[in-house]
């Protein structure tokens, strides 16, 4: 399949020219029709293609990426964004093409996001939307806002039971897909259940008897055991092997044996458990201590002068939110850690290094951030020393408002104790002074109990018989500067200035459900496809909104 050509032949029919300022000055559609073509040139997506000329009738590189980022604007399936090229006005505008022009079949879409990922640059409609900001001007300040927010899998969370089962299900259909007959022959003939394993879903149970849903259990722990027992030693294909290590997995995590030989599920749950053999990058997750979910989540990283989107990453949904900050980091240009990899455009760096003269002319870093580095801004997820610590050697500057400590029953925190740490020591609300006991590891421990008994303060305090102690934490220089730079005035005016431009960014991300709140695929590296794409298009719309043109000098946009 080779890449297809825009047909330039200007027609008294084209969408742009009827539909005129229908389109509306300040959309996405009525940018990408007047700027479609500079954005999206013929050659864009020709390293995806073979040089053949056989195959199917090609599309434009332009009337794809339209269509792909238009998708992601309106929270569309594949077949409705094709639909929607064929019927509605301002897409065929906003590609370029005739209001008699066709529409392609939705499977070029897969096509190509499969091609995408599997290139040299395929995170490139995210990336180089980011290029013309840069061009145009923006993205020039050192001030980052960075947040997350779930995104649902596209998969239902199965029980323990049905785990079991399908993970010796995939086993065979993969076996038998790669034409091992064999191997698949040796894993049926040391199932001990009734069960052919072929059909999908939970096996028959009188699930109300407890000794038969426990029996079950006990079956389908055996059976995947004796499957692994037949795989040990051998050379597997790497989709088998694949498949087995997910049947492993399975295995161990949410049964245990008891006193008896019997296997039954475990009273716990596993770290980092799998949650679903059709998808087993998914996880639980936490939004709060009360609010859970399943699937993956999306961090966003912005400048919140121009509002703009700087970097995006999707991790398992029981990932810290301070595990993406390098990622979210890593390919900024005010960083140290930037990777010229992921820019391979010469004028993309060209334009990088120009701004960055462009910002030493004007003094270094914007006022209000960190020389050299970013300033900063997010919720107490990213507040903690190790954090800080490694963020702050990177030279950033790093805005989190560190929680306040709590004690049980509204008795004293460890906020109302006063800690030394030059002096090694540590005073209660009392008045009473204790040194601090060192760990090995670092931090340590201030014991009050010698002054406890007599204390006219311990039901204030504490509870214990023995006394109150508080933790030192092995970082807790770090945490004390951060909580005394917190109660600036300037701080917290700059914070409760910014800090709102994630939400806000958020709440544009997730406004379509589809590719931005809940998963369209399944597996991390699929996702991140789509949420790149929400990401670019996000991107574009506020570029519209700011008036992105080209000027005889390259890109620009209107004056603000």
């Amino acid at each position: 399949m080779a890449v297809g050509r825009a047909d330039r032949q200007l027609r008294f029919d084209d969408a742009s020219a009827l539909l005129g300022d229908r389109l509306g000055e300040g959309t996405i559609y009525h940018l990408l029709a007047r700027e479609g073509e500079r954005l999206f040139p013929d050659d864009y997506l020709a390293d995806l293609f073979t040089a053949s000329a056989k195959g199917r009738p090609t599309v434009p590189a332009r009337v794809v990426c339209t269509v792909m980022l238009l998708q992601a604007h309106e929270g569309l399936s594949d077949r409705e964004a094709v639909d929607r090229l064929a019927f509605d006005l301002r897409w065929k505008a906003a590609a370029g093409l005739a209001v008699d022009a066709d529409a392609f079949h939705p499977t070029v879409l897969v096509g190509v996001r499969n091609r995408l990922r599997g290139s040299d640059r395929p995170r490139r409609l995210f990336t180089d939307v980011n290029v013309v900001a840069r061009q145009a001007g923006l993205l020039r300040g050192r001030r980052r806002v960075i947040d997350s927010t779930p995104l649902y899998d596209s998969v239902s969370t199965q029980d323990t039971v049905t785990q079991l089962r399908a993970a010796i299900r995939k086993l065979l259909m993969v076996a038998d897909r790669l034409g091992q007959t064999a191997l698949a022959a040796q894993v049926r003939a040391v199932l001990a259940r009734e069960d052919d394993y072929a059909a999908p879903g939970q096996p028959p149970c009188d699930w109300d008897d407890p000794a038969a849903r426990e029996a079950l259990v006990d079956a389908l722990v055996h059976d995947c055991q004796a499957v692994l027992g037949v795989l040990d030693g051998r050379e597997l294909s790497a989709p088998v092997a694949e498949a087995a290590a997910l049947l492993a997995l399975v295995t161990g995590q949410d049964v245990e044996e008891g006193g008896d030989g019997i296997f039954r599920i475990a009273r716990r749950v596993a770290k980092d458990r799998i949650i679903s053999t059709v998808d087993p990058e998914a996880r639980h997750g936490h939004k709060s201590r009360h609010r859970t979910f399943d699937g993956y989540k999306t961090h966003l990283a912005a400048d919140p002068d121009d509002e703009l989107i700087t970097e995006v990453s999707v991790t398992a949904a029981n990932v810290p939110d301070r595990d993406a900050v390098d990622d979210l980091l890593a390919d900024d240009p005010h960083t140290d850690q930037h990777d010229n990899d992921q820019h391979d455009n010469e004028q993309d760096q060209a334009e990088q290094d120009q701004a960055e003269q462009d910002q030493a002319k004007r003094g270094g870093a914007e006022p209000g951030g960190a020389q050299g580095g970013l300033e900063i801004f997010g919720d107490s997820a990213y507040a903690d020393a190790d954090t800080r610590d490694r963020l702050g050697q990177a030279g950033h500057d790093m805005r989190a408002k560190v929680p306040p400590s709590r004690n049980r029953g509204g008795r004293f925190s460890k906020d109302k104790f006063h800690i030394d740490l030059r002096r090694g020591q540590a005073t209660c609300p009392a008045g009473n002074t204790a040194p601090i006991t060192p760990a090995r590891g670092g931090g340590g421990k201030a014991s009050f109990s010698r002054f406890c008994g007599s204390c006219p303060l311990r039901a204030q305090c504490t509870a214990s018989r023995a006394g109150r102690s508080i933790a030192i934490h092995p970082r807790e220089a770090t945490l004390q500067a951060a909580r005394a730079a917190q109660t600036d005035p300037a701080w917290r005016e700059a914070y409760r200035a910014t800090r709102p431009t994630a939400e806000r960014k958020i709440a544009h991300f997730v406004r379509r459900a589809w590719g931005a709140r809940k998963a369209r695929c399944r597996g991390k590296t699929r996702i991140l496809t789509d949420v790149l794409t929400r990401a670019a298009v996000l991107n574009l719309a506020r570029l519209a909104v700011l008036g992105l043109h080209q000027a005889p000098a390259g890109w620009a946009v209107a004056p603000r």
